[in-house]
């Protein structure tokens, strides 16, 4: 959830963002797996679904974060949350696993809560771009999660993560090389912030979730995180949400408590 505010707050190129994050936090998660003894390897048959993972992973946040910078917290982050519903379709077909109605319906109703948060729009000006942005990062980001589900029964969720940021930091290195230490220094705090916390162990934490449930169980869950940027954004950025995004926010908090207790139950 501490995506938005810190996507809006750094003042740097996105493809430089995004580069800093990987590499710090690919650090990090290494230094983690030492300490831990966790293993590295991964399975010729893995690599290549692995690194169109990292690859997917990175388009997701350039995308993302584009449209955070183009609009507010908000519709930044509403809009890729349209990906539990994206699941919803794209999981049954990709994987082969049982279609539940249930979860189209949670789906469904996290949709009429976003519908209800995006303000009108004129499709000529740049929310309207950030929107879009925001439900191909969506779609982006459903990809990803339903290809590392293929594989993540098999490695440690930090492992797999590594391995994700490493392909990212690599195609994004030359955003790197050609900055200046000026530029990175007067966000550096933030930066930190968004690779540690956001990244290496946030996104670690998502990845080990899908061990435990359905793609779509996790999407719908995670579904939270616009509410949550929403408050974060009111405490550190002074962006206070319309009454749209408050009975918006509700229907999308109240359909991911009734989807976390029915994931719970049906959980080993």
């Amino acid at each position: 959830s501490t995506s938005g505010a810190l996507g809006k707050h750094i003042d740097l190129p996105v493809p430089l963002i995004i580069g800093l994050r990987t590499i710090i936090a690919s650090g990090c998660i290494y230094v983690f797996c030492k300490w831990r003894n966790l293993d590295l390897k991964i399975q010729k048959k893995d690599r290549v679904k692995l690194l169109l993972s990292g690859i997917l992973m990175g388009l997701h946040w350039i995308t993302y974060f584009y449209a955070l910078k183009l609009s507010n917290i908000a519709i930044g982050m509403i809009s890729i949350f349209t990906f539990p519903i994206i699941t919803s379709f794209l999981e049954p077909l990709i994987l082969k696993v049982k279609f539940q109605k249930i979860q189209l319906l949670f789906g469904f109703l996290v949709l009429s809560g976003i519908c209800i948060l995006v303000p009108d729009f004129d499709f000529k000006n740049d929310s309207s771009i950030a929107l879009i942005l925001g439900i191909l990062s969506a779609i982006l980001y459903s990809l990803r999660n339903i290809l590392t589900k293929s594989f993540v029964d098999e490695y440690n969720g930090s492992s797999l993560m590594f391995y994700q940021l490493i392909t990212i930091a690599i195609i994004l290195s030359p955003f790197c090389i050609t900055s200046t230490l000026a530029q990175i220094s007067n966000q550096l705090p933030m930066l930190l912030i968004l690779a540690i916390i956001t990244t290496a162990i946030g996104h670690t934490l998502f990845v080990e979730s899908l061990k435990k449930f359905s793609t779509t169980s996790v999407s719908i869950m995670s579904s939270t995180q616009p509410v949550y940027g929403i408050i974060i954004g009111i405490l550190f950025l002074n962006e206070f949400p319309n009454s749209n995004a408050i009975v918006g926010g509700s229907l999308i908090l109240l359909t991911v408590v009734f989807e976390s207790f029915r994931a719970y139950k049906k959980a080993p």
